[in-house]
């Protein structure tokens, strides 16, 4: 049994890794496309390139999130909270792509693990552990200030490049921020894919460590590998739904302020990754950033309707993927 549940665990780690892509494409690529900066086979192909790139480039921030994260209980049980955690999710995912809302696949991932957590403790004791001081700085501190910080750095930005480009021409301006566009979308797909790649490592590495396949010291290559490419094949195909709703239901923006938006979640993903080693959620820096910089242009450019509707799908994400998880969990308790 210990095996099977192994197995599903991976299975359901690399499907959830592609709806990642399939779901958050939208973010590398929705105003570079909205910009007219690249046409969208383009920017797709691009996205997918570049989130291969990402999640083959490191490791670390999935070995500290095995490390000093979360901690499940060995064998069976700790097998039965990972495969439930990424059915909610997963189950959550494919409703907000359905619906056309961007979403946190990290809080999605995070929620359904904890809510699954939760029911095995109600069931058998056994429950998610970790240091609450470092789950609750490193991990759940970082995801909830992230969307506030994107988008006043995004404004911010705006009155500087602005500024900077005041005494060129509209026509000059537009053609320069689009070659930027060009390349922070690939740069963006970097970083998702350093940051979201790794998640799905974290997982499979959490699962080899539960049925004591593994120390949890280090990150086997096929799992980097098999997240990687599962990632850029869900990048590939494209989920377009929620591009049209960042690109045109969110916000009207143009080539300067989506550069904008563009270059201040590229550099949080990265400082995120590498430098602060914190897992941020690419939906909300890039959704945040753009509302940000489409705001500098007059508030009434944001459709407030449209935002507030995203922003109980993203108050929501959490809950809902954690009581999907519990039922997954409840479901499966009678195989642990």
């Amino acid at each position: 049994m210990e095996l099977f549940l192994l197995t599903a665990v991976i299975g359901c780690a690399g499907g959830f890794a592609f709806l990642n892509g399939f779901h958050d494409v939208s973010n590398s690529v929705a105003t570079a496309v909205r910009t007219r900066a690249l046409t969208p086979t383009i920017a797709v192909l691009l996205a997918a390139a570049f989130s291969l790139v990402g999640a083959l480039l490191s490791t670390s921030l999935a070995l500290f999130l095995t490390d000093a994260g979360l901690r499940l209980p060995p064998g069976t049980t700790g097998l039965g909270i990972l495969l439930a955690g990424l059915l909610g999710a997963g189950c959550w995912g494919v409703f907000t792509w359905y619906r056309g809302k961007p979403s946190s696949s990290t809080h999605a991932l995070i929620g359904g693990i904890i809510g699954a957590g939760g029911a095995s403790q109600l069931m058998n004791g056994a429950t998610v552990t970790g240091s609450e001081r470092v789950f609750f700085f490193q991990i759940v501190l970082p995801l909830l200030l992230s969307p506030v910080v994107a988008y006043l750095l995004a404004y911010a930005l705006v009155f500087a490049a602005t500024w900077a480009l005041r005494y060129n021409s509209p026509r000059r301006v537009n053609r320069g921020n689009r070659m930027a566009q060009s390349v922070l979308a690939g740069a963006f797909a970097l970083g998702h894919g350093l940051q979201d790649g790794q998640r799905t490592m974290a997982v499979i590495l959490l699962a080899l460590v539960a049925a004591g396949a593994s120390s949890g010291a280090q990150m086997p290559l096929w799992v980097q590998l098999f997240a990687a490419a599962l990632l850029a094949c869900g990048s590939a195909f494209g989920g377009w739904r929620i591009t049209h709703t960042l690109a045109n239901r969110l916000v009207r923006i143009d080539p300067l302020r989506g550069m904008s938006a563009q270059g201040v979640s590229t550099a949080m993903l990265f400082i995120g990754a590498i430098s602060l080693q914190v897992p941020l959620s690419s939906t909300h820096t890039m959704t945040s950033a753009i509302v940000g910089a489409g705001a500098n242009q007059r508030f009434a450019s944001v459709r407030g309707t449209e935002l507030v509707r995203i922003l109980i799908v993203w108050i929501a994400t959490a809950a809902v993927a954690g009581l999907l998880g519990a039922i997954f969990f409840l479901a499966l308790s009678p195989l642990l």
